[in-house]
């Protein structure tokens, strides 16, 4: 097995449905761009309060993703 050598960067996605649906348009967004996306670890979550409703869930990630040779 070849060593390998991995890149960690952090990212916030946002929906106003939910956690999972922000955590998911994050990931999908990297990838349009990064390859080789490993794991995606959630740091932290957090909703934006409007009329004191829900208005925006966001999703904090710790993303890595494989160097290329």
């Amino acid at each position: 097995m070849a060593d390998s050598v991995y890149k960690i960067i952090d990212l916030v996605g946002s929906s106003n449905t939910s956690w999972e649906d922000a955590a998911t348009k994050a990931i999908e967004k990297a990838s349009g761009s990064l390859r080789d996306l490993r794991i995606a670890e959630v740091q932290k979550l957090d909703v934006k309060i409007e009329d004191g409703k829900p208005a925006q869930f966001r999703t904090n990630l710790r993303l890595s993703f494989k160097y290329q040779d």
